[in-house]
């Protein structure tokens, strides 16, 4: 129970429910249940260009692989499961660049611990000609965002933040007044 409790978003009573699942399941079950865990740390790694997941350390993630994709243009996100979710529309056709993080001095996250001077040597040897910032809409995120967008402005690279505010099919009146400040300040000519 106690290693079921250390993974993120499981608490004390889903932690329990665990550890009595696996008791009811036969020995091949848990065998097969640790044998997929360590193969996560043994096979998978991150990109070496975008370090997203990979196969390897040394293998290029199936995006940067992909000579279709659009190289001049690199989204940054703070974690891998941002590009999942951007992947599925099937919109951006451009490379990513995962920071692995935000910015946040409370929990020790400086630029230091992401992977900011890595986006800055990528930016830094020339073919980017815009750079998305995608961190989520949080202190953190935005603060991640204000930090990047100064850093890379000496390069003179297109830098644009992704849009913010009223989800489709939400109401107005239950928005917040960040979200409606950010729909009104981001609107579009129609």
């Amino acid at each position: 129970m106690d290693s079921f409790a250390r993974l993120p978003g499981i608490g004390a009573k889903t932690a329990q429910r665990l550890a009595f699942y696996f008791l009811r399941r036969d020995a091949r079950f848990a065998q097969e249940f640790g044998e997929a865990i360590l193969n996560i740390k043994k096979n998978i790694g991150l990109c070496p260009t975008c370090f997203h997941i990979s196969d390897g350390d040394t293998i290029l993630c199936s995006i940067c692989a992909d000579a279709s994709r659009d190289m001049t243009m690199v989204c940054v996100v703070e974690e891998p499961l941002d590009i999942v979710a951007l992947e599925k529309p099937g919109y951006f056709k451009g490379i990513y660049h995962v920071l692995h993080g935000a910015l946040s001095p409370v929990d020790g996250m400086g630029p230091d611990e992401l992977k900011i001077r890595e986006l800055y040597q990528r930016l830094e040897k020339g073919g980017v000609a815009e750079v998305i910032l995608a961190t989520n809409p949080t202190t953190e995120g935005e603060a991640t965002a204000l930090y990047i967008q100064k850093l890379i402005a000496p390069l003179e690279i297109t830098t644009t933040r992704i849009a913010r505010g009223i989800p489709f099919g939400g109401d107005i009146e239950y928005a917040d007044e960040v979200t409606l400040s950010r729909a009104l300040e981001g609107r579009m000519k129609y």
